[in-house]
């Protein structure tokens, strides 16, 4: 370094420092920018053809029905837009059900009917939009809205009736599911059983034997219904008892009430009670009168329950249970005397054929 100069001092980059230097480092310029951009265009193009190409030849894959065209890919359409409908239609009536059952303040026969609503206002919706998005016309409809509703209103008379009745039921709370209401079988004989669910046709009643009858909405509307737990779940139940002419009567009712007191399914309040009903043929007749809370637990069992401890109590105590009894009127006492003397003559036969076998 000559004089005069200054010299200006540089470090000296290690090895590492100086490859990396010396790595040139690529960027990308505007134009390669635009070609990436182009060629992507052109492949998402290209895609786009081929959707086209499919879609035209399932498109042209059709069938000519009067003035409609209907093609292989109007029937998928169709069967998407349906099927995307139909799971709306399913979940937003499964979300409105869970929604009302968080809601406590509405007791069950409103909830009921509130989910019946709401499920056919959801299937509702969901007809029109996918009608919508099929590209129907619905002022078509009204060209033959009058003569549709006459024909769906003769061919559904009968359902429509059941439903609007399912609805007038639920409403006025006159039946409501969980309540025991007396039947009658095809025979004719008169049974009971709980209501499991009103639904849009039909009543379901399970009887105690496992028996489910479908009654529809209409009958039980218009038809006179026994109800055992409208106003009140109590219900009093009748245990006919017989007991002797010989017996102690006032006895007789007190071991009766104690009977009926230990069953487990009667209720103490209102106790009770023993009524004499009659005089009978055979029997001073009397009835029991018991009252339970739940019939639909069966009525039959308590009456078991009540006559198998009463007959325990009668036989303890030596209350005398009734046969049955008949006056004999004889016209002649004649053929009475002939029968006692045959009798009396066969006995000392058979005592005199005795004496030699044990002498």
């Amino acid at each position: 370094m000559q004089a005069g100069e200054q010299g200006i001092l540089q470090p000296v980059p290690s090895d590492g420092a100086s490859a990396a230097a010396a790595t040139p480092v690529p960027s990308a310029s505007p134009s390669d920018s635009v070609k990436a951009a182009d060629e992507l265009k052109d492949a998402v193009g290209e895609q786009n053809r081929t959707v086209g190409q499919v879609i035209e030849s399932l498109d042209n894959m059709a069938i000519d029905v009067g003035s409609m065209h209907v093609s292989v890919w109007d029937g998928i359409v169709f069967l998407a837009v349906a099927m995307g409908m139909i799971a709306f239609a399913w979940f937003g009536s499964k979300a409105s059900h869970a929604l009302l059952a968080r809601v406590t303040r509405v007791d069950q026969t409103r909830r009921l009917l509130l989910e019946k609503v709401l499920t056919i206002a959801v299937w509702g919706i969901a007809a029109l939009v996918g009608m919508d998005l099929l590209g129907i016309n619905l002022t078509a409809f009204t060209v033959f809205s009058g003569a549709f509703g006459l024909a769906i209103g003769f061919g559904l008379q009968k359902t429509f009736g059941n439903l609007i009745a399912g609805i007038i039921l639920l409403m006025d709370k006159s039946i409501k599911p969980g309540d025991v209401i007396a039947i009658a079988d095809q025979a004719g004989v008169s049974t009971f059983g709980q209501i499991r669910k009103i639904g849009i046709r039909a009543v379901s009643i399970t009887t105690r034997d496992q028996k489910e009858y479908l009654i529809p909405n209409e009958n039980l509307m218009i038809n006179q219904v026994e109800n055992w737990s409208y106003s009140s779940r109590n219900v009093r139940m009748q245990v006919p008892v017989g007991i002797s002419y010989h017996a102690d009567i006032d006895k007789a009712e007190e071991l009766m009430l104690e009977a009926a007191k230990s069953c487990s399914r009667v209720l103490q309040s209102p106790p009770p009670t023993v009524w004499l009903d009659g005089d009978g043929d055979s029997s001073v007749d009397f009835i029991i009168h018991v009252w339970i809370t739940d019939p639909e637990a069966g009525i039959g069992n308590v009456k078991s329950e009540v006559l198998k401890k009463l007959w325990h109590l009668f036989r303890e105590h030596e209350v005398e249970i009734p046969f049955p009894q008949r006056d004999i009127n004889l016209r002649s006492a004649e053929g009475l005397d002939q029968l006692i003397a045959a009798l009396e003559q066969k006995r000392t036969q058979s005592k005199k054929a005795a004496k030699p076998e044990s002498e």
